[in-house]
């Protein structure tokens, strides 16, 4: 159920895109132990002047092929979101998609009432999940 959002500047090819996809999701189910077909993915491709990614201070070097990526998900514990960052910034850095110092991750909790996977139903508070 974590809905995922990537930004990310234009030029990646569609291939590059699906790995990075693929291996985030294969992380996700891992860290969060959410079924397989949870999967909620949305990719926005910005032009260079439409993100400005620091470091808050921290002295990481960023490149252009930074990646951010959003969660919006139920609350994780403290162990899960570690598990998630270490695993994620590992697994993509060693396919050689994206490097740990170009990958920052946001995540945003919220609840089962926050959620409607379609028709217009919360199927988390009537019942169907």
């Amino acid at each position: 159920m974590p809905l995922v959002r990537f930004d990310m500047l234009k030029g990646r090819s569609p291939e590059t895109i699906q790995q990075i996809l693929q291996i985030t999701h294969e992380v996700m189910v891992a860290a969060f132990d959410v079924p397989a077909r949870d999967r909620y993915q949305i990719v926005h491709q910005h032009e260079p002047y439409e993100m400005v990614v620091e470091d808050t201070g921290l002295g990481i070097p960023r490149t252009d092929k930074v990646v951010v990526i959003s969660l919006v998900s139920r609350v994780r514990t403290v162990h899960q979101l570690k598990q998630f960052y270490a695993n994620l910034a590992e697994r993509l850095s060693a396919a050689g998609l994206v490097d740990k110092n170009d990958l920052m991750i946001n995540v945003s909790f919220n609840n089962d009432q926050g959620w409607s996977f379609g028709q217009g139903k919360a199927q988390f508070l009537d019942g169907s999940l």
